[in-house]
């Protein structure tokens, strides 16, 4: 496995102005039509960035509750036909995230908000003009950067989530479960007390 190197998941503000322009169908299609490779690559079929993704179109700055969806009955088109790596699934233990990074080696990752927590998932793909003073994804965000916004399940312990960057562009998230380690201990418990 190539070599990884850990992302900070760093708190972010839900209330922030970021993300704030609604990426619409139609500039999705028109952008990507005259975008060239680059954003193929990064906004394409099967890409986590794709507003295509859950098979029909969804603004990536609005938070999916992808949680909520079988991967494999989402996703499962998309793997027929070899054209995603994106993948998530759940154990007892943790939920986890793994999904190629076209085009995106600088990748930030947030989690925010105080009832309903989403992780953030951005970078850049394309580099500002030298003029460009404001937050680049204040504006049309998805010229020069990707974003996926994804909301956590009520059991996640997102405190104590882990995202790594491999250096051939694969990212992997992990987020724990509340409570494992009680609930485990009870059932040993329990089991014990049968015994």
């Amino acid at each position: 496995m190539p070599p990884k190197r850990a992302l900070e998941i760093r708190p972010g503000n839900l209330n922030s102005r970021k993300w704030h322009m609604s990426l619409t169908e139609d500039t999705f299609i028109s952008f990507l039509t005259h975008g060239g490779d680059a954003a193929k690559a990064v906004f394409g079929e099967g890409s986590l960035f794709s507003p295509f993704l859950f098979g029909k179109f969804f603004d990536p700055a609005d938070a999916f509750p992808l949680w909520d969806f079988d991967s494999d009955a989402l996703l499962s088109g998309l793997r027929n036909a070899k054209k995603t790596t994106v993948n998530w699934a759940e154990t007892d233990s943790e939920y986890a995230l793994r999904a190629d990074l076209p085009g995106g080696k600088k990748c930030e990752v947030e989690i925010n908000g105080d009832k309903v927590k989403v992780i953030e998932i951005s970078g850049q793909w394309r580099a500002l003009p030298a003029s460009g003073q404001r937050d680049w994804r204040a504006e049309r965000w998805w010229e020069h950067g990707f974003v996926r916004r994804l909301e956590l399940p009520e059991d996640a312990n997102w405190k104590k989530a882990e995202a790594y960057f491999y250096d051939d562009g694969f990212l992997e998230i992990k987020i724990p479960k509340n409570n494992i380690s009680a609930e485990c201990s009870t059932h040993h418990l329990l089991e014990s007390d049968t015994e």
